[in-house]
């Protein structure tokens, strides 16, 4: 009985050491376990941005065989006062800026044609030169209060922003004499029309004159892929329909989209595949083969 006594006051004491040790390494740890936890959650933190990040720019930049630099943020304070930067495109679009090969699409671009035998040094420079008085017979060149600083020729040979300040200069002019129209060849047509009209189907004419006679334009535009394209600065509300150029470009791509599956078509199956895809149908084998 006195030995189990004496075991069982033993055991309480060294269990009391014990449990009055080990609170004093406990005090120790606190410090190196709150700065653990503090790493921990700084590593979380960090891990959880790069996702974000990457998936950032995977919702920005679509999936495909594109140039990632068409989608490479520009700073803020270096965007100019009419710009749309490319960080601005939503996923599966993507912005027609001037700072990469995008802009050759832009009308501004120096890409020379020939239409209805004149040559015009960009779409911009044809569509300004409309503006202008066709020659001394013209209503305009009459005009009194009215000064035009530069000829007709002129403006054809101008690109990028000098044709676009002889446009404004002209518009200033046309605002003086009441009139809202311009010409090409003698035919005078409405300049600002909301429906589709001549003017409209001009510069169209004009940008697929462009995209024949500039192979680049062409490369740069099939390179686009299904993508929505959007311009590099801000638009007036609810403009005319060719001021729309992004929208003709994606007709275009349409249409050569088009005519390169009827000619797939037309070279694997012969006639019955010519006939199928003039009416917009697709042969048996296709169907069999796309399913």
């Amino acid at each position: 009985m006195r030995w189990s006594i004496w075991i069982w006051r033993a055991g309480n004491s060294a269990r009391s050491r014990l449990s009055a040790g080990s609170s004093r390494p406990k005090r120790r740890l606190r410090p190196r376990l709150a700065a653990l936890q503090n790493k921990l959650t700084h590593y979380r933190f960090m891990r959880w941005s790069i996702v974000a990040l990457i998936c950032e720019a995977a919702v920005a930049q679509p999936a495909g065989p594109y140039p990632a630099h068409w989608w490479t943020p520009v700073p803020e304070d270096r965007k100019a006062v009419w710009e749309i930067l490319p960080q601005a495109a939503r996923h599966g679009e993507v912005i027609l800026s001037k700072r990469n090969e995008l802009g050759i699409l832009s009308n501004f671009a120096a890409t020379p044609f020939t239409y209805r035998g004149k040559r015009y040094a960009s779409v911009e420079g044809f569509w300004q030169m409309m503006l202008y008085p066709e020659g001394p017979r013209d209503l305009r060149a009459h005009a009194r209060g009215v000064t035009w600083t530069h000829t007709r020729e002129e403006v054809a040979r101008m690109t990028a922003f000098e044709a676009k300040d002889a446009g404004t200069s002209a518009e200033a002019n046309m605002a003086k004499m009441g009139i809202g129209w311009v010409t090409f060849e003698g035919l005078r047509m409405p300049y600002r029309s909301k429906q589709p009209g001549e003017h409209y189907r001009l510069i169209v004419a004009a940008m697929r004159a462009k995209l024949e006679q500039n192979p680049k334009v062409r490369e740069i535009l099939l390179r686009t892929g299904d993508l929505i394209l959007r311009p590099d600065h801000i638009e007036e509300p609810d403009p005319p329909p060719e001021w729309r150029y992004y929208r003709i470009w994606m007709e275009i791509r349409s249409e050569i989209h088009g005519a390169r599956t009827r000619v797939s078509v037309v070279g694997q199956f012969g006639f019955e595949g010519r006939a199928l895809a003039g009416v917009g149908l697709k042969p048996r084998w296709v169907a069999n083969a796309s399913a």
